[in-house]
């Protein structure tokens, strides 16, 4: 049966101008056909949809994202196992995130919610999982429940070796502190030796797992590129050198403008003020977040400047709110709508590997999409309008009353 889209507006992430009064055809899970006009001859068994007009694209992408924290003490891991697949399912269904990456979760439950999630099972995004992000003792983030402290060359061999053996996609390392964090944990601050980052870089050049490395100065960020970072995750404070690095050697740049943008302070529109009242962050925490906004808003407009590879990544929860939210801060910071869009479907999908096969609505991709009722290139916030939510072809959400 195929299942066919019609009288809709088509931004396929590929051109920047919408295919008005388009169709789009799907079959076995994957785009068949994107017309220009109307339906094709349909059969007795074909399922048509007519959207009147409304916005059809790729499904949203949030690369980096963690199970939410804190939690409550005597929470077991298979609650919070539980809540991580309910986080992501909502963020699935009510913002239309159809693909994640995750930058750590403890427990290997982003191992767990991927293998869930993929097939015909129940409907979640596609997960590409890290488990444990590996920091040294006393590293960054050690509270969340999701960090692996390693010391010494091989300390960090055994780490990066036993995280393969638990099947993840990528090797995520916390070369840096953060802005959330004790007054110990500072994202000026690098942490590892040359021989730690030396031997956990080197080891997963061998046996081919991506880095995605936390980043925050212009040290960590250097070197993460020199010694091959798939991506660079933060990068809060950059220089010309920097910037220089990431377009030179092709390595993606992830921005996370929510972790310094969203503060009581900072936050301007109705969305960003109620999930900062939301979030209740500790007053020591709301001045470093404003210290570090500008130079952050800066590092991420030279690097949009610059032309460097970029896709989009929240790290923050809930997943209902997390990219739609960093979406908004794009723009906000400089980015044009179409910029802000393409980092959250095919850039995202091409920095996971899966650019050939997501990303876009073209034909041969699956057919992973979202319908929204405004034009998200005229205002960025239209993506809340949502409508419809498919993967793989198949409508896990319908919100059109």
């Amino acid at each position: 049966m195929r299942l066919i889209l019609t009288n809709c507006n088509v931004i396929d992430c590929v051109d920047p101008d919408p295919k008005a009064q388009a169709t789009v055809v799907i079959e076995d899970g994957r785009i068949l056909d994107v017309r220009d006009a109307g339906p094709p001859a349909n059969t007795s068994d074909d399922r048509v949809i007519d959207l009147e007009g409304s916005y059809l694209l790729p499904g949203l992408w949030d690369v980096h994202i963690h199970p939410q924290h804190p939690n409550p003490a005597g929470t077991t891991v298979a609650q919070l196992t539980a809540a991580f697949g309910q986080n992501l399912q909502r963020g699935l269904v009510e913002a239309g995130i159809t693909a994640v990456r995750s930058g750590g979760a403890g427990h290997f439950m982003d191992v767990a919610w991927r293998r869930a999630f993929e097939g015909p099972g129940p409907a979640g995004p596609r997960v590409f999982a890290c488990g444990n992000f590996l920091t040294t003792t006393g590293g960054h983030f050690l509270t969340s429940g999701h960090a692996r402290e390693c010391d010494g060359p091989y300390g960090y061999a055994e780490a990066i070796r036993d995280q393969m053996k638990h099947d993840v996609d990528h090797i995520k390392l916390n070369l840096s502190g953060g802005i959330m964090g004790p007054r110990w944990d500072r994202h000026t601050e690098s942490f590892l030796l040359p021989e730690e980052i030396e031997t956990a870089f080197a080891l997963c050049r061998q046996r081919n797992f991506p880095v995605m490395a936390h980043a925050t100065n212009p040290e960590a960020v250097k070197m993460a590129i020199k010694l091959g970072a798939h991506s660079v995750e933060h990068a809060y404070i950059t220089d010309e050198d920097c910037i220089t690095d990431f377009v030179s050697s092709g390595a993606w740049y992830v921005p996370t403008l929510s972790i310094s943008q969203l503060s009581p302070n900072l936050a301007t529109s109705e969305h960003e003020k109620a999930y900062a009242a939301r979030k209740q962050l500790a007053p020591d925490l709301v001045v470093r977040a404003d210290a570090a906004a500008e130079e952050h808003r800066r590092s991420f407009q030279a690097a949009l400047s610059a032309g460097v590879k970029m896709a989009l990544g929240s790290d923050i929860s809930p997943m209902r709110d997390s990219a739609l939210l960093e979406l908004g801060l794009w723009v906000k910071c400089g980015a044009t709508p179409w910029q802000a869009l393409t980092a959250a479907t095919k850039n995202a999908a091409e920095m996971c590997g899966v650019g050939p096969e997501l990303g876009t609505v073209e034909p041969g991709k699956l057919a992973d999409l979202i319908v929204v009722a405004g034009n998200p290139l005229a205002d960025i916030e239209n993506l809340r309008k949502l409508q419809l939510v498919l993967k793989e072809g198949r409508v896990v959400a319908d919100h059109r009353g």
